[in-house]
């Protein structure tokens, strides 16, 4: 039996490594982005262009979408030649964009109208995850869907879980957020401190990997702080963002995110400096302009 042939709408720094794995499993892929450049490089690669979301979906049994934000999310798939206009019945529709459960939960409702299985299958990993198909994927939604798209799912990520209903995965993806960002947070806050208090930050890092403290964001990101690379694996602007989903969604449900607010606003300073492009590890510069002084 012959693999479907796969839509992939949002070619930015997570969808094209996504889209690039898909190719090297033996889909057949069809692509659409908001910028050209990206549409080429996969072309060369075997991939089929498009000019536009409801061409994509025509042309398509399954539909995967990694876009920005919800709103972006809800005018590819809702908008005027939208993914909904030229869908068939019986495919299979799968969000890994990062958005409001709430949104997501209401684009499957519009999506079993038209006869369609949609799942929410955020993920973690940033860019690296993504190339080396060793993303976490977090899935809301039907068991026959997420059952049809394993083999995808598998050619994505390692850590596959199916979480629950529609908009569970992007209940899961908060969580997330709030776990790596508020992580990010206290480890530059850490590195900062034992600058400022003339003890070698580095060798601190060393010490806290050998504890209790260990993690992968002290691992990856207190590295990425000492060698000051903040070129994006995931911008500090989409992380504020997520935050934000986060919060709005402990609103719904009376759950105060007192930390996760206060990071929020850490990450939503950096944004209106100037830094919202930024990789989130760039956090510390923020921690490190208030106590002037700098870990490099």
């Amino acid at each position: 039996m012959s693999n479907p042939t796969i839509g992939f709408i949002g070619l930015g720094i997570m969808g094209k490594p996504m889209a690039r794995n898909l190719l090297k499993a033996g889909y057949m892929l069809v692509v659409q982005n908001r910028s050209r450049a990206a549409v080429d490089e996969l072309t060369k690669e075997g991939a089929h262009a498009a000019t536009n979301s409801q061409e994509v979906a025509a042309r398509s049994e399954i539909i995967i979408t990694m876009l920005p934000d919800s709103s972006d999310v809800e005018l590819v798939y809702a908008g005027d030649k939208g993914i909904f206009s030229g869908v068939k019945s019986g495919s299979l529709l799968i969000d890994m964009s990062s958005i409001s459960p709430v949104v997501a939960r209401k684009l499957a409702t519009d999506a079993e109208k038209r006869g369609c299985d949609m799942l929410d299958a955020p993920v973690s990993g940033g860019e690296a995850g993504a190339i080396s198909a060793a993303l976490s994927i977090m899935i809301g939604g039907k068991t026959s869907a997420v059952e049809r798209a394993m083999p995808i799912f598998q050619a994505l990520g390692k850590n596959i879980v199916h979480v629950g209903e529609a908009g569970a995965g992007q209940v899961t993806k908060a969580a997330n957020q709030m776990v790596v960002g508020t992580t990010i947070a206290i480890v530059g806050e850490a590195l900062v401190l034992a600058k400022k208090a003339g003890v070698d930050p580095a060798k601190v890092r060393q010490a806290l990997l050998g504890g209790f403290a260990q993690s992968k964001i002290l691992e990856a990101h207190g590295q990425k702080m000492l060698d000051r690379n903040f070129k994006p694996g995931f911008r500090i602007r989409l992380h504020e963002k997520d935050m934000k989903i986060a919060l709005a969604t402990g609103s719904e449900y009376g759950v105060p995110l007192m930390v996760t607010g206060i990071v929020g606003q850490m990450m939503t300073a950096m944004k209106g400096m100037g830094n919202g492009d930024l990789d989130h590890s760039g956090l510390v510069r923020l921690i490190e302009q208030m106590s002037k002084v700098e870990l490099g």
